[in-house]
């Protein structure tokens, strides 16, 4: 059996949580209630935006927590799929943009003679 770096997000973890630090527990379940309800954005849309973020981060409690909440929420497989897919795009896009620093280098050693 494999195991894994990540310990389960269990019922216990969150009351240690709550009890290291009550206040800023508090304030933070209540901003993220807020940052997902209905406003301009629907929860559904706000919940595939954070799968993508997840994805972006790399933080498999969001990943499995978000898609959950967004399955919920009526957001479908084929959406969710293409959340991640807008995630996968603009990962590799930040790497292909970056690339021009490396290929700046790259002249600038090639004209100063090194």
């Amino acid at each position: 059996m494999e195991t894994s770096i990540y310990p389960s997000s269990t019922p216990e973890l969150a009351k240690e949580r709550a009890r290291l630090a009550p206040e800023i527990h508090s304030a933070f379940k209540a901003f993220s209630a807020r940052v997902f309800a209905d406003g301009a954005l629907p929860e559904k849309t706000k919940q595939l935006i954070a799968v993508a973020v997840a994805h972006v981060t790399q933080c498999p409690y969001c990943i499995r927590g978000h898609t959950e909440l967004a399955l919920k929420k009526g957001a479908t497989e084929q959406e969710l799929m293409e959340a991640i897919w807008v995630a996968v795009e603009m990962r590799a896009g930040g790497a292909y943009a970056h690339s021009s620093l490396a290929i700046d280098t790259m002249s600038q050693l090639k004209s100063s003679g090194q």
